[in-house]
């Protein structure tokens, strides 16, 4: 188990409660829209907005938290995250926003509380990176489709 510690901004609303796993299985936990006034954010179709979450964490050494889009927003109504999955880095520090974007035909409104988005912590590997002759494979530099139908 790793422990994230958070912190509530100032004009957070703390009554929404920290992120929360919402089945013993979850992967991801669930993070809420913590507006300022307890207000709204309107999303025509192809707009996007920071919403804030009120958070502010601190990632153990070693991990990162990813966030990622909620699949019923994203089916239901095209809400997603356009540079999913987002990383936090072990060392930032600021606050915890989410960048949200409408892709479906309805304007689409996030009211304060809303679950916007899941995160997800994971290990990470960081790499050595070398300059060297590549060896070759099979597949070569086909991509795009090149392994099956596209």
């Amino acid at each position: 188990m790793v422990t994230l510690r958070i912190e509530w901004l100032e004009e957070a609303d703390q009554a929404l409660g920290p992120p929360t796993y919402e089945t013993a299985g979850a992967a991801g936990a669930d993070l809420r829209a913590n507006l300022p006034d307890r207000g709204t954010v309107n999303l025509h179709p192809g707009e996007r907005a920071l919403v804030p979450t009120g958070l502010r964490m601190e990632i153990p050494d070693g991990f990162e938290a990813q966030i990622r889009p909620r699949s019923g927003l994203a089916l239901k109504h095209g809400i997603t995250l356009p540079n999913a999955p987002g990383t936090i880095d072990s060392d930032y520090r600021g606050p915890l926003g989410v960048i949200v974007m409408n892709a479906g035909a309805e304007a689409f409104q996030i009211t304060h509380g809303d679950r916007i988005a899941q995160l997800v912590v994971a290990p990470v590997v960081q790499a050595t990176f070398a300059l060297a002759d590549l060896s070759e494979t099979e597949r070569g530099s086909g991509g795009f489709g090149s392994t099956g139908r596209s």
